[in-house]
């Protein structure tokens, strides 16, 4: 029993996904509002989203060569996908840092707020990146079969491989 998804990328996309999605308003809201942990509620879901967004490009990075060199419009389409991952790897990363900046400063109430406007906007931003990012992993996917492709043929193989062997055992 494998304990790892094979390919690993589309089970780790998901998590990054809803916690950025999830901080951005979060964020928006820890603007105005700086009591009950918002703010730190907001750092949390940004500092985990990025990092998710980390093991999101790296696991791309390694799965992505399973469809690299198949034709030049899909080759097209990984690298503007893995573009726009990047992209927003990076921006959240500044959002992750604005919103924990943002609670360190708390003793500070003006810098905190100007902080966490920066948290903010680059969490919106990180939002835009995560719907780039998608649409152009869900064309991968939904338009070229990428992914599904190998799953099934994985599968496949998965379940021919015990039937061979009971063959092989009736010959001898």
């Amino acid at each position: 029993m494998n304990l790892v998804p094979d390919p690993l990328h589309p089970a780790v996309v998901h998590f990054p996904i809803v916690l950025l999605l999830l901080g951005a308003p979060a964020a928006a809201v820890a603007v105005f509002w700086r009591k009950h942990h918002v703010p730190v509620l907001a750092a949390a879901l940004l500092v985990f989203g990025a990092l998710g967004t980390w093991g999101a490009v790296e696991s791309g990075e390694s799965d992505g060569g399973l469809v690299e060199n198949t034709s030049p419009q899909l080759n097209e389409l990984v690298d503007a996908h893995e573009l726009w991952a990047k992209r927003t790897l990076g921006i959240s990363i500044l959002a992750a840092f604005a919103a924990g900046g943002s609670v360190l400063a708390a003793r500070w109430p003006r810098i905190a707020r100007s902080v966490a406007i920066v948290a903010a906007l680059a969490s919106v931003a990180a939002a835009y990146g995560i719907y780039e990012t998608g649409h152009r992993g869900g064309a991968l996917v939904y338009r070229h079969g990428t992914g599904v492709e190998l799953a099934t043929i994985a599968k496949s193989a998965a379940l021919e491989a015990p039937k061979q062997r009971t063959i092989s055992r009736d010959d001898d």
